[in-house]
């Protein structure tokens, strides 16, 4: 029994992570296939299995009935106080967490997952009655939220960053205290008995060492300066900058960046370069034409094959026009004064003489 509910576990781990392809498209397809209705049944996907858990929840706490859903019996001999407080805790948390941060309807689905399998690896554990049910499930729902972040980063269309690990976290955190409620242990300490101590180390090692990968991989690197135009961050020095766009003028000469493929490597330097376009943009629209400028300098300077190719994100291509250029360029104030772009999307850290 306990290695076939392991099983499920990780089977539900494995879903969420390689369905991270296909999960956006298929939240932005309905939401314009059903646009007027998309916010009522964005609310019922996440409110009504929430409802649902929480009505199951009551009435294993109140025992009046049988197990609902194959459940075990919870143990006679613990008290409903503490299981409705871990219930009540589960949901304030949850709610406080979401109404503070202002999670998106992709993010409040992404919650009910991790709170599932947080759910799912608690049983799977179960009978253990040390701290180690309560700390192993945890670790779990951390190390499948990192993996998972990690796969969203590499692939295109979905973005991963240290901000939803915390998310994915917090909701295992969540399911966990909803699964005390519904299923108890006979008795919990918070004690480690010897068996359980070197399981938790190695799972919370394990943890310790994914993250810290992965925050090297997509929150730190690098300040790149310019006399001339002034300073952006990238993950790429500035060499590594000249030599990719010496690659990719070749590469796409042949076979421009006309798609993106769901099951595919992500091109970082297309991303960041296609982030500098929509900057340049932006501040242009909004009449900032220095800021414009600069970016366009960025542009020109480290990313001059995106400006000369038909890309996704636009088919006829990025370079201002001769005309426009040119008139930016007249502006007064467009050479004068420190310049850092804020280009990049995500938090970024730079470690001096570290890389």
């Amino acid at each position: 029994m306990v290695r076939r509910r392991f099983a499920v576990a990780l089977a539900a781990a494995a879903a969420v992570i390689l369905s991270a392809p296909f999960i956006q498209q298929a939240l932005t397809a309905v939401s314009i296939a059903w646009a007027p209705q998309f916010r009522a049944l964005a609310i019922a996907a996440t409110a009504v299995p929430a409802g649902i858990a929480v009505v199951v929840a009551l009435v294993r706490i109140r025992g009046r009935r049988p197990a609902p859903f194959g459940f075990a019996q919870g143990a006679p001999s613990v008290s409903r106080g503490p299981r409705y407080l871990a219930l009540a805790s589960s949901l304030a948390i949850g709610a406080g967490y979401i109404l503070i941060t202002g999670l998106s309807f992709g993010e409040c689905f992404h919650f009910v997952e991790y709170g599932l399998l947080a759910f799912l690896f608690y049983r799977a554990l179960r009978p253990g009655d040390d701290g180690s049910i309560v700390l192993l499930p945890l670790l779990a729902g951390m190390v499948v939220g990192i993996l998972d972040e990690w796969f969203q980063w590499f692939i295109p269309i979905r973005a991963g960053e240290a901000r939803d690990v915390i998310l994915n976290t917090v909701a295992s955190g969540c399911g966990l205290l909803f699964a005390l409620s519904v299923e108890p242990p006979d008795r919990l300490t918070l004690e480690l008995r010897r068996e359980s101590l070197g399981r938790v180390r190695r799972s919370a090692g394990a943890a310790v060492v994914l993250f810290a990968l992965f925050v090297l991989t997509v929150h730190m690197g690098h300040d790149v300066r310019d006399p001339e135009i002034g300073s952006f961050r990238s993950r790429y020095t500035a060499g590594q900058l000249a030599a990719l766009a010496r690659d990719r003028a070749e590469r796409w000469r042949v076979r421009p960046p006309l798609a993106q493929r769901r099951l595919s490597r992500e091109d970082q330097y297309l991303t960041e370069g296609l982030w500098h376009v929509q900057q340049r943009n932006q501040a242009w629209n909004a009449g900032d034409v220095p800021a414009a400028w600069r970016e366009n300098r960025i542009l020109e300077t480290f990313y001059a094959p995106i400006l000369g190719v038909p890309t996704y994100a636009d088919p006829s291509g990025h370079r201002w026009p001769a005309d426009q250029r040119a008139d930016a360029e007249r502006r007064p104030g467009v050479h004068r004064g420190p310049f850092v772009s804020d280009a990049y999307r995500y938090p970024m850290f730079v470690w001096p003489n570290l890389f």
